[in-house]
């Protein structure tokens, strides 16, 4: 399954110079822990890095920062790793794993952003995919006996 049939395709978006405050803002109202920050063309949606909620903890809260003075780019994690939206299911997991990160920005081949997925996307994914699994199994015996009658 290509990641971007999986991805979310709500996503939340900042330029570089939105303050830390209005970023967290971003996140409270949109109930999410990461906001993509995009280049000054809005409309083309070009991620230039990611904002999560542990990095405002661990980048401005925990070291008594004064949050007011800092923007997203002051914090954002770049350069931005993505991921393709025709990568497989599979790929996108290990790049996630080998990077030892929980969200990837989802991007089109000429780069603009379709989407972000997190593990938690991946692991509801896997128990769907699991749940499929053993239900068939669950059945087999049941096919099995009534083409043998």
């Amino acid at each position: 399954m290509p990641i971007g049939e999986l991805c979310k395709m709500d996503v939340v978006c900042c330029r570089a110079e939105t303050t830390i405050p209005e970023v967290a803002e971003l996140m409270r109202r949109h109930h999410v822990g990461d906001v993509v920050v995009v280049g000054r063309e809005a409309e083309t949606r070009m991620p230039i890095g990611i904002v999560t909620d542990r990095d405002i903890v661990v980048e401005v809260v925990a070291q008594r920062v004064d949050m007011e003075m800092l923007t997203a780019a002051d914090i954002m994690s770049s350069p931005l790793q993505t991921v393709e939206d025709h990568t497989g299911f599979v790929d996108t997991l290990r790049r996630m794993s080998a990077l030892k990160v929980r969200r990837l920005p989802v991007v089109r081949p000429d780069g603009t952003l379709c989407g972000i997925v997190s593990i938690d996307d991946i692991i509801n994914t896997l128990a769907s995919e699991l749940s499929t699994i053993t239900t068939v199994l669950a059945e087999q015996p049941k096919v099995e006996s009534r083409i043998r009658r």
